[in-house]
């Protein structure tokens, strides 16, 4: 089976994304090679991983994440929300997340902002991922074109990804335009056309947010080289693992 299997946000159906006890959750799972996680800077210049550019929903904070300092956002609690089991998870830095992955998990990592809201964001997670010599096993993704472009100023051996979910508009245009050779898709935008266009091409594609098995054995039936990304990494092996 090609589809492979990424984790989004680690296995946050089960865990509270984006944290240390999902991406533990998802490495414990053998066919999970990679996972999708989102990363931010801190006021003081620290990558961490969270999704909202807010940090009300998933933690007990409150706030943008670009107006607190690490230390501040590192005490919050970040699991209580998912369940008193996970009580005292914390929004972990992209440094603890790649110790963890490294071997083990490739990385989708969606850089999280929009025009000038993170200066010095792409530098910051290319020094990190090239620090831990994890540069081949990690593919850099966003909405913002750029910040794609800077990602290739900066260090053009790095893999880039264009996350794209207009309902209308050309992305394999825009892949060329940007020198992108993944895009990340919402599964319901994907179709069978431009999914063989794209592999011809050599660009890899990840459907999100795919949880149901009827949708993930569609996609499948599609193109074998699609890549799913899902909450639950546990529906993925039950449906595909059968067979």
């Amino acid at each position: 089976m090609k589809n492979m299997c990424v984790a989004h946000r680690g296995f946050s159906g089960k865990a509270p994304e984006n944290t240390l006890a999902a991406i533990r959750m998802a490495i414990a799972l053998p066919f999970v090679r990679w996972m999708e996680i989102d990363v931010q800077l801190t006021r003081d210049g620290v990558p961490v991983v969270i999704h909202d550019f807010s940090l009300d929903r998933t933690t007990n904070g409150h706030g943008k994440v670009k107006n607190m300092d690490y230390e501040h956002v590192r005490r919050l609690d970040a699991g209580s929300w998912k369940g008193r089991a996970f009580r005292g998870e914390r929004v972990p830095s992209l440094e603890e997340v790649l110790q963890l992955a490294s071997g083990r998990l490739r990385l989708n990592i969606e850089l999280k902002t929009s025009g000038d809201m993170y200066p010095g964001l792409e530098k910051a997670v290319i020094d990190l991922v090239n620090t831990h010599g994890m540069r081949d096993e990690v593919v850099l993704t966003s909405f913002d074109a750029g910040s794609l472009q800077r990602i290739k100023e900066l260090d053009p051996r790095f893999r880039t990804g264009l996350i794209y979910d207009a309902r209308s508009g050309d992305p394999a245009r825009k892949l060329k335009e940007l020198d992108c050779s993944f895009l990340s898709i919402s599964f319901d935008r994907l179709n069978p056309g431009l999914a063989k266009l794209l592999a011809e091409r050599g660009v890899r594609v990840m459907a999100w947010t795919v949880n149901k098995a009827k949708e993930m054995r569609r996609l499948a039936a599609m193109h074998s080289d699609i890549m799913i990304c899902t909450n639950r990494p546990d529906i993925w092996g039950d449906t595909f693992l059968e067979i």
